[in-house]
């Protein structure tokens, strides 16, 4: 008899007594006994994603205010995001190996306190270069903990129902906590100044610090073996190579050298390391993690999705603080509804649906959602009200991003074995990382561009006026809501065709270290 994965690879129900059980086929031990303070567990690792996914844009609407401060050019600002991106999406793998081998709740701890330390010396900076450099060691110790935080969690919550609500709860935060980022950063910046918006992420690492050692429980996983250290120069440079290069597209251009030579050598280093991994010994990536024909569908659904909504904040802030004249705070507050929005669907209707739906159907129908919204957003005019023309838009992209993340998370860490828990979660906050500096980069060129040809059609004289120039800013950003509302379309699509099994009734035990 044989038992099933989700994504339909055959289990032995009993290990073989004559060679054991092999690496790809880890046989799930009984169900465990809840841990009576994994509610208090969740309360630790909700603050510590929602600090790292709020680090990700609490800072952008501070950033004209840093950049002044410290005499920043326009060329270099933008490193106050990339460095921070840079490390964070390069290093994500590298840290789940690490939380495997050495222990998450241990890695857990080492990135809440690095982090902390980390966002109170940029806070002190007192120059460009000591900023870039707290940045880059923020999305450093961010690699480190956000793949401990989700494995943690995975291995927490085994029953059905309570798993869905803590996904839940981590898929709103997942998918609200940018939009807090942008609430929270024209507070700061409005009503003290724009160092604390690094300085905030002291006091909930804090918290979270205090919390960890009394309600975290590690479960058993592989605390043997090596780092695969071919894999990690090979994966983490590919994947810091192409960050790279995306950020540097816009400032540059498609075609500069500056550009095409780290995407190739991105993609060649990636192409290196698959191959790498199907002969390691101990594997940074184990490729089974992906071959998992439901899990692979969560990730490339995670992607897209990211990619689709990530464009919303850059456009919508410009749109609101250029075109429609709103201060930083109001600016912030306007992103309430998205918030709100996610929050419901995820813990309030997915979490409560997941149990007895097919995540596919959760995952298509918030795609679809997000993409009617989308086509809201692309008919805003420079006269357009917030109340009738942005907060329907923007109630649908929350709902449907919420209805869409919670499935994800719970079906793309079901049924991983104990001792890869942190590496899988790792692979899908990289997948979200790569697809929020992909869609940003992406969709900021398109607009440009859309915007540009627009000036070169409308404009007979050597300048254009300001409202002119506002509408041909609206028209780009319409164009490219449309081309995230036709990525969000496809995503819906990835879903419904590839991810066609429900979420086990019990996942996340551990298997046999």
């Amino acid at each position: 008899m044989s038992k099933k994965r989700p994504g339909g690879e055959s289990l032995p129900s009993a290990p073989s007594t004559a060679t054991g059980p092999s690496p790809d086929h880890e046989v799930p031990a009984a169900t465990p006994v809840p841990d009576p303070k994994r509610w208090w567990a969740l309360a630790v690792i909700a603050l510590a994603q929602l600090m790292v996914i709020l680090d990700g844009t609490v800072v952008n609407i501070a950033l004209p205010s840093a950049q002044r401060a410290l005499g920043m050019s326009d060329a270099d600002r933008q490193w106050v995001i990339t460095a921070y991106t840079l490390a964070f999406g390069g290093l994500l793998l590298l840290g789940g190996r690490i939380a495997d081998l050495v222990g998450r709740k241990r890695t857990f701890v080492i990135g809440l306190a690095g982090f902390a330390a980390a966002s109170a010396l940029g806070g002190a900076a007192a120059g460009p270069g000591m900023l870039f450099a707290a940045r880059a060691l923020q999305g450093a110790f961010a690699a480190v903990l956000a793949p401990s935080a989700l494995s943690l969690l995975a291995t927490t919550f085994t029953d059905p129902k309570e798993r869905a609500r803590a996904f839940g709860v981590y898929g709103a935060l997942a998918g609200g906590g940018s939009a807090v980022g942008l609430i929270v950063g024209g507070l700061l910046t409005e009503y003290l100044n724009w160092r604390w918006s690094l300085y905030v992420n002291v006091p909930i690492a804090l918290a979270a610090l205090l919390g960890a050692p009394a309600f975290l429980r590690d479960r058993s996983g592989r605390r043997s073996g090596h780092l695969d250290v071919p894999g990690a120069l090979l994966g983490c440079g590919g994947l810091v190579a192409l960050v790279y290069g995306f950020g540097e597209a816009e400032p540059r251009g498609w075609s500069s050298p500056s550009v095409l030579t780290p995407l190739v050598a991105g993609a060649v280093l990636l192409a290196a390391f698959v191959w790498w991994q199907s002969r390691a010994a101990s594997p940074l990536l184990p490729l089974r993690i992906v071959r998992d024909r439901v899990r692979a569908g969560s990730l490339a659904t995670m992607g897209l999705a990211t990619i689709g909504m990530f464009g919303v904040f850059l456009f919508l802030t410009y749109y609101l603080q250029v075109v429609l004249g709103y201060p930083p705070v109001r600016t912030g507050l306007a992103f309430v509804p998205i918030s709100a929005g996610i929050v419901i669907g995820a813990t309030q209707i997915a979490a409560r649906l997941l149990p007895r739906t097919a995540p596919r159907t959760l995952m298509s129908s918030g795609m679809v959602l997000a993409a009617a919204g989308m086509v809201l957003l692309s008919s805003l005019t420079v006269h357009a009200q917030y109340v009738t023309h942005v907060l329907p838009a923007l109630l649908l992209l929350g709902l449907g991003m919420g209805l869409t993340f919670m499935p994800v998370y719970a079906t793309a860490t079901a049924g991983v074995p104990a001792q890869d828990a942190g590496v899988a979660s790792a692979v899908l906050n990289t997948v979200q990382q790569m697809g929020a500096s992909l869609g940003t980069v992406l969709l900021n060129t398109i607009a440009t561009s859309a915007t540009g040809r627009y000036l070169h059609s409308h404009v007979r004289g050597p300048d254009a006026d300001g409202a002119t120039l506002d509408q041909g800013m609206v028209h780009g950003f319409s164009v490219a809501y449309r081309c995230s509302a036709g990525v969000l379309l496809l995503a819906a699509l990835v879903a419904g065709l590839t991810v066609w099994h429900r979420t086990p009734k019990h996942a996340g035990h551990d298997a046999p270290a």
